[in-house]
């Protein structure tokens, strides 16, 4: 396990320095109620006091019980000032006006609310001076498991080294509320949806694969074939530079 009482501290000074570099005024987050945005939270107010996270919900019924719910629940515990934005209104226009020049696959429609949500935080933070803090962790970007432009953009990730198994032992470490430790991650991008279900594949699974290299043959199979078909996700977009 980790020293956290030593990673609080890195980690901290590294979201001043990035504040300090890009002459900013403050950060803000998306604050999402689930276990990686809760430590980027309060991992980013302690750095910075003027840290705000910004609650998003989309369609989703989850989004606007209890996701915000641990949201706020977190902010209140750390002191984190936040506002509350629906962006039900904004998706279904995007999905209105796309539709009548193409047909939206279910995957496109699912990547819509992540992107809306970046383009909320950008808007927000280049109006107010902040810097956008991402909430990715180490095995979802292993897996590809996020959205391309979407909460796979930011100017500073905090977190970005941990696996899954580890954010939950530093929020612990935080003492954070256990309604967010103890709750199934979940992008909630529709109703009963959880990550571990999607993919297949346990958080506990990946994180001892891609820290031992041990697993068992189903597991691998998953985990080596989202690795590979979400490469694209972890480079930069391709550019020709001539000969």
């Amino acid at each position: 396990m980790r020293n956290y009482a030593e990673e609080t501290e890195k980690r901290v000074q590294f979201i001043r320095q990035a504040v300090a570099d890009a002459h900013a005024d403050g950060i803000l987050f998306g604050n999402s109620g689930g276990k990686d945005s809760a430590l980027v939270g309060i991992l980013c107010k302690m750095a910075c006091e003027n840290t705000e996270g910004i609650i998003l919900p989309c369609s989703s019924k989850r989004n606007f019980t209890i996701d915000k719910d641990d949201g706020m629940e977190v902010a209140e515990q750390f002191g984190i000032k936040t506002r509350v934005i629906d962006l039900t209104a904004q998706k279904e226009l995007a999905i209105e006006t796309m539709s009548q020049v193409a047909t939206l696959s279910q995957a496109a429609i699912g990547n819509l609310a992540p992107r809306l949500r970046m383009l909320t935080l950008y808007a927000i933070g280049a109006s107010e001076n902040r810097l956008v803090a991402g909430t990715g962790n180490a095995s979802e970007y292993h897996m590809g498991y996020f959205t391309k432009w979407g909460d796979g953009a930011y100017d500073l990730n905090p977190i970005a080294d941990l696996t899954a198994t580890e954010v939950f032992e530093f929020l612990r470490y935080l003492k954070a509320p256990q309604a967010v430790i103890t709750k199934a991650p979940s992008a909630g991008l529709f109703e009963g949806q959880t990550d571990e279900e999607d993919m297949g594949v346990t958080y506990a699974a990946i994180d001892k694969y891609i820290t031992t290299g041990e697993a068992n043959e189903h597991d691998k199979a998953i985990i080596d074939r989202y690795h590979a078909r979400s490469a694209h996700k972890r480079r930069d977009p391709l550019r020709y530079h001539g000969e």
